[in-house]
Order: C-alpha cells, then sequence, then structure tokens
C-alpha cells in the first residue's frame, strides 16, 4: 500500500508537505520520500529514505530547509523509491504513485522493445514508478499521459504529478485507492488521508472520481478530465488501513467500524462480560459492538506505539511473528476471570490471532471470543498492495481450503457463502485452531450497509471473488 500528499501555496511549502506527508505514516513503512519545485530558480528539490528501520519524521526533520519552493509532493510506500523526476518533451515533472500493476513484466518488455530504458530499480526490479512515467511520456499531453496508463495496466495506479505549472492529481479509473481535496487561504492540497488536513488548517474540498484528473494550483483546481460512472473503490479501506479520523466518499472510517459492530452486538447471542477492541483498526468496531450489545467497553489489552508497525509488514514470518507479539500487551486486572469478547478488522494469515489467543487465556480470561470486522478474506487482491496479494496460500482460508479440498482453488464461492456448510466448517476450523470459545465474521451485507454506498461501487473481490480490471 501507500499514501501521498502534495500541496500548492502561495507561499513555502515544506512544513505542509512534511508533516501532510508524514500523517499517511500508517498506510507504508518501506521507504519515504518528498519533492519540491522553485519557480524562482527553476528548480527541483528530491529525497528518498528508506523507513525500514525509522519513521518518516526522523529522516526528513534535518533537511528541511533544502526543500525550497511553494509546491511539492510526498509519499510514504510500501513498494518502490519515488518521487521520481523526469524530463520529457511534455516538460520537467516529479511524480509518486499508489499502485499495484500485475502486468508489469509484460510492460516492462514492450517499453524495452521500443529502446525506451529504466534508470531505477527497486530491490533489483523495474521500479514501476518508473514505468508508469514511461507510460505518461508517450501521451501528447499530460491527460492523454495519464489516460494511457489506465488504459494499459492491470491492477490499479493512483498518482501525483508535480510539474512546472502547479500538481496533476489523477485517481485510478476505477477509484480502487482515493484521492482527497482539500484547500484552505492560499493553498490546496491533494491527499490519500483526509485526515492530513485538520491539523493544517484544510477544510476538505472534494473527492476525486474514478479516473478523474485535476491540475492543483495556488488559487484554484481545474479539471482536465471527468470522473467515470462506474467506481470500485476498495472496501477494506474502512475495515482497516485508513485511519479513524479520514473520510472516503463522504463516509468516515471509524464511524463505518462503530456501526458494523454496533450491527453485530444487536444481533449476537454471546454471554460475555465485557467487549475490547484489538488495536488499533478493531476499537471502532468494538465500542459500536459494546453499545449494541449492552456491555461495557474494557481496555483489555494495549498497544505499545512507539516502536512496533503492523504484524504484516516485515517481509520475513519469524519477525511478523515477533512484531504481532511484541506490540501488544495485556492488562491481566482487566482479564482475570472474565468473559471476555475481543473485536478485530481481519484476520489474514492468523500470526496475531494466535499469539494473543495464548497470552489472554494465560492472563487468567475465562472465555475469549473474536468478532471480525468483514466476512473472511478467501480470494488475494490484484488490484492494491495489500499484503495477501503475494500468495493465496498466505491466506489461513486458503491454507484451510487446500487441507479439506486438497486444492486451494476448489469450491471458493461456497466457503465464500455466509452460511453454507463449508462457510460454518472453515470458521469453526479456524476457532478450534486457536482455542477460542466463538468466533464470528460480519457479512458482507452489514459491511456494505455500514460503509454506506452501493455494492456495485465497493471492490469486494477478497471477500467474494467479484471486481473488474
Amino acid at each position: 500500500m501507500g499514501g501521498f500528499f502534495g500541496t500548492v501555496s502561495k507561499a513555502a511549502c515544506a512544513a505542509d508537505l512534511f508533516y501532510g506527508t508524514d500523517y499517511n505514516s500508517h498506510l507504508g513503512t518501506r521507504r519515504g520520500g518528498m519533492a519540491t519545485y522553485d519557480a524562482q530558480l527553476g528548480r527541483f528539490t528530491r529525497s528518498i529514505h528508506n523507513l525500514e528501520s525509522t519513521y518518516f519524521r526522523t529522516k526528513f526533520e534535518d533537511e528541511l530547509d533544502k526543500f525550497t519552493g511553494n509546491s511539492g509532493i510526498g509519499i510514504i510506500s510500501d513498494t518502490d523509491a519515488q518521487p521520481i523526476i523526469i524530463n520529457s518533451h511534455l516538460g520537467r515533472f516529479a511524480i509518486v504513485t499508489v499502485a499495484k500493476i500485475q502486468n508489469i513484466d509484460e510492460l516492462e518488455a514492450e517499453l524495452l522493445a521500443q529502446n525506451m530504458h529504466f534508470a531505477e530499480l527497486s530491490s533489483g526490479k523495474t521500479n514501476q514508478t518508473e514505468l508508469i512515467a514511461l507510460l505518461i511520456i508517450q501521451g501528447k499531453s499530460f491527460v492523454e499521459g495519464i489516460e494511457n496508463v489506465y488504459n494499459r495496466i492491470k491492477g490499479s495506479c493512483s498518482m501525483l504529478l508535480l510539474t512546472e505549472d502547479g500538481i496533476i492529481a489523477a485517481r485510478d479509473k476505477w477509484g480502487r485507492t482515493p484521492i482527497v481535496i482539500g484547500r484552505k487561504d492560499g493553498a490546496y492540497a491533494a491527499s490519500s488521508e483526509s485526515s492530513s488536513f485538520p491539523n493544517l488548517d484544510y477544510e476538505i474540498d472534494s473527492y476525486l472520481g474514478p479516473g478523474e484528473i485535476v491540475r492543483m494550483r495556488a488559487d484554484g483546481v481545474e479539471q482536465l478530465r471527468k470522473p467515470n460512472d462506474r467506481m470500485q473503490i476498495c472496501s477494506f479501506l474502512w475495515v482497516y488501513y485508513g485511519f479513524p479520523t479520514s473520510c472516503y466518499e463522504g463516509r468516515n472510517v471509524e464511524e463505518v467500524r462503530f456501526l458494523s459492530g454496533l450491527k453485530m452486538g444487536q444481533t449476537d447471542a454471546s454471554d460475555v462480560d465485557c467487549a475490547c477492541g484489538i488495536p488499533d483498526s478493531g476499537v471502532g468496531m468494538a465500542l459500536g459492538y459494546a453499545e449494541g450489545k449492552g456491555v461495557p467497553y474494557h481496555r483489555a489489552i494495549a498497544k505499545y506505539t512507539p516502536t512496533w508497525p503492523r504484524s504484516f509488514t516485515p517481509s520475513r514470518q519469524e519477525l511478523r511473528n515477533l512484531v504481532a507479539k511484541m506490540k501488544l500487551i495485556p492488562n491481566r486486572a482487566m482479564l482475570q476471570g472474565k468473559r471476555v469478547l475481543f473485536c478485530d478488522d481481519s484476520i489474514v494469515r492468523g500470526t496475531q490471532l494466535r499469539d494473543n489467543v495464548k497470552v489472554l487465556f494465560d492472563c487468567g480470561a475465562r472465555e475469549v471470543h473474536i468478532r471480525i470486522a468483514c466476512p473472511p478474506l478467501i480470494y488475494a487482491c490484484p488490484f492494491i498492495g495489500f499484503t495477501a496479494s503475494r500468495s493465496n496460500l498466505e491466506l489461513i482460508t486458503r491454507r484451510i481450503i487446500k487441507e479439506l479440498e486438497g486444492d486451494e482453488n476448489k469450491n471458493l464461492e461456497k466457503y465464500a457463502a455466509t452460511g453454507s456448510p463449508e462457510y460454518e466448517k472453515l470458521v469453526d476450523i479456524i476457532r478450534q485452531r486457536f482455542g477460542l470459545n466463538s468466533l464470528k465474521f460480519n457479512t458482507l451485507e452489514t459491511l456494505v450497509e455500514s460503509i454506506g454506498l452501493p455494492k456495485c461501487k465497493l471492490c469486494t473481490h477478497c471477500f467474494d471473488g467479484t471486481g473488474c480490471f
């Protein structure tokens, strides 16, 4: 995944760019980068840092003075080193992307056959942001070039282009990842997360539509391409990725999580003493569940935030296991002798769930019940850089299906259908495997209802296998 921020101002932009980009830190942990353009000097300034051993702020604070100018873009990413700076027939520009390109090998071979070259490698592979830039410069204009990206890639791509005449923001053709436009006196900004705006005094101005392209200048926003009619925004943004105060398509993340928990609590027949949230993304659901169920909310587990990132981020399984264990600290005083129900966003590999449940019982919990905000993850994501996109067998559900069927791809639609015998068996095996007293997943219908958008405007591929390239 990843998140970006860009701003164009009548004054120096470095401070807004720095803090606005930092507010996307929950979306990526591998690399961070910023670029500014100084119109008076006619100069781009760029810096990229590895974030795997530290945080964005610590890498960029000491060099802020070198980022001169009134316009800039920044990104925090789990993929490529970026921004990339290009000099082309369209002019000079810097580019950042939140993208996942399924057919990158095919496009790379085609561009090389046209005598184009790739200067930026990312972990020994073609940097997909540079590939996107090369597709853009095949157009006669920025709009034509970006439409070339939309038409050629399989997957998704949202981007910001820092040009010599403002910032061009372009949202993915299907709108799978969001771009929110903010404004304040003398400045405009574009961000993956609207939570970047309040403390920098921006107000939400608009949400870009799928495929929409705009140019931001300090005094206004110009639409360069109208949005497409069809949209498939990732529903998992509300479940997991999104920061609680962020809004997409006018729907607040925390509100959606609270409502999904409320609906589940109102219909759940479990007999428990309290509800708790697995920090951070399970807390909103747990607060809603507690209200809907009529039980108290207790903080029986706390996240140690200064040093531990999300458990799926490390590339090696042993490190993921360590992070899952170390970042969450149980509170024995709140667990002893209680029948405790925990809400969490999802179960991917099961790393965190396995370790947490053992610790909870070791700390004296009499019963441990788990409620999950979304349906079981059955399908790897081909559209955005979600953790489960590398291999189906990284999903605990697919490993169990392989055990049951001898083939991880067999009868998937039956296992994805809430209430089917296959679904019930899958859920019960997960429950038994982790020693839970009960385990329930929210239904897809409840999730869609909580988000408040029509099902046809949401991508729910990881739950039911639907979705379009």
